[in-house]
């Protein structure tokens, strides 16, 4: 067991661990038992009622925070021409065609935090599925990433817009915010990510889909919110 500081201690001593909380009473919870010194992070964990290994219980997406995720994304755009032009009119850090394709494959180049790619440019694209994939990096038509207009794409991925994806135990781990958030913004961001979650819910999912629901920050203890609560918040 890893030994916790004295502000972890104190934090974890406000927080009773059984308790589910409305969201209001988590989001100025976590506000309360914030003690780091930086601007943490502030992550959703879900625990849902699906089997990932099965396709039909698959559950991946991506939602545009309505207040953005409180870092600014470094974007990189495969495109030419004027697709190229327009991306970089948008704000896009990197765009490049095969030139970059190429940079990415023979350096693994990765100094960028999102790709976005015109359709034309997925057949080459794809031979860099080995680099990009195993860092969740790949363009997907799913998630909005593949597409000709890149500047929509470009603007969403720069305002806030996160991806997710279950993992094998069933878990969605994704960003909300920042602790400098004021709560009713992540109170915000909170319910636009669960109504996105909500319309994803598979064809194949038995039983109970959203089990538990736990916001953090960086370095603070885990907060419990009711799914009932909440799904009924969204249902209105």
């Amino acid at each position: 067991m890893p030994r916790r500081g004295k502000g972890y201690k104190e934090a974890s001593a406000k927080v009773e661990r059984q308790k589910l909380h409305t969201v209001d009473e988590a989001v100025v919870l976590l506000k309360e038992t914030t003690y780091a010194k930086f601007d943490e992070t502030v992550d959703l964990a879900l625990r849902l009622g699906v089997n990932p290994k099965y396709s039909d219980q698959m559950v991946r997406g991506a939602c545009l925070l309505p207040h953005g995720t409180g870092k600014s994304a470094r974007v990189l755009v495969f495109a030419k021409g004027d697709k190229a032009l327009e991306a970089k009119a948008a704000g896009a850090d990197i765009v490049g065609d095969d030139e970059l394709i190429e940079k990415i494959q023979t350096e693994e180049f990765l100094d960028f935090d999102k790709t976005i790619a015109t359709p034309d440019m997925m057949g080459k694209v794809g031979r860099l599925g080995k680099v990009l994939g195993r860092r969740g990096l790949m363009p997907n038509p799913k998630l909005g990433t593949v597409t000709f207009d890149v500047a929509q794409a470009v603007r969403e991925a720069k305002g806030g817009r996160v991806e997710f994806k279950v993992e094998k135990a069933g878990i969605l781990h994704t960003i909300i915010g920042r602790k400098s958030f004021q709560a009713s913004q992540l109170k915000e961001n909170l319910l636009a990510l669960m109504d996105t979650v909500m319309k994803l819910k598979p064809s194949g999912a038995k039983g109970t889909y959203v089990r538990s629901i736990t916001i953090s920050a960086t370095m603070s203890p885990g907060i419990k919110i009711d799914p009932n609560e909440m799904l009924s918040m969204g249902r209105k």
